[in-house]
C-alpha cells in the first residue's frame, strides 16, 4: 500500500510537471511565434509551479534528500543523535501542527476570491501548504517513532 501511495504521489508530481512544461511551450510559441502573448499562460505556470514546489516537498522528496547540516550530527554519539532527532521533529512537528488551523482557515477564506485571468479560486491555489504543513506533522510524527526504536541513528543516514 504504502508503495502504492509513493507511485501515485510520483505520478501527481510528474503530471504537474508535464502540465507546467506544455503550459511554458503554449506560452513560448504564442509569444514569440505569433508575437501574441497569453495572459493564462502566465497565470497557469504561476500556480503549477506553487503546486509543484509544496507537493514535491510534502511528498515526493524523501527526507534524506532534503539539504542537510550534519557536521554536528556525525560528531556527536548515538544517544545524543537520538536526542536531536526527537527534539528537532518535536520542533518542526508542533510547529506545523500549530500553524494547520490557522493555514487552513485563511486557505478556505481565499476561497471566495479568484484569479484574475483564469478565475481559479486561490484556495486551490494555495491548498498544497496545508498539505505541506500536514505531511511535516506525519514525517515528524514518523521520524520521532523511529528514534524512540532507535532507528535511522547511524552517522550519515538522515532517513
Amino acid at each position: 500500500m504504502l508503495r502504492w501511495l509513493k507511485t501515485a504521489a510520483d505520478v501527481i508530481g510528474g503530471g504537474l510537471f508535464l502540465a507546467l512544461f506544455v503550459v511554458f511551450l503554449v506560452q513560448i510559441t504564442a509569444r514569440f511565434g505569433f508575437n501574441r502573448p497569453l495572459a493564462w499562460t502566465d497565470e497557469g505556470a504561476v500556480i503549477l509551479y506553487v503546486w509543484i514546489i509544496l507537493w514535491a516537498a510534502a511528498v515526493v522528496v524523501p527526507e534524506r534528500e532534503h539539504v542537510v547540516f550534519d557536521l554536528v550530527w556525525n560528531s556527536v554519539s548515538r544517544r545524543t543523535r537520538q536526542v536531536m532527532r526527537i527534539a528537532g521533529n518535536l520542533l518542526v512537528g508542533g510547529l506545523a501542527l500549530s500553524a494547520i488551523p490557522a493555514s487552513w482557515d485563511y486557505v478556505h477564506f481565499m476561497n471566495r476570491e479568484g484569479t484574475p485571468v483564469l478565475g481559479v479560486s486561490f484556495m486551490w491555489v494555495f491548498l498544497p501548504f496545508v498539505l505541506l504543513l500536514v505531511a511535516l506533522v506525519v514525517r515528524a510524527a514518523w521520524a520521532i517513532f523511529n528514534a524512540l526504536r532507535g532507528v535511522g541513528l547511524e552517522a550519515d543516514v538522515h532517513a
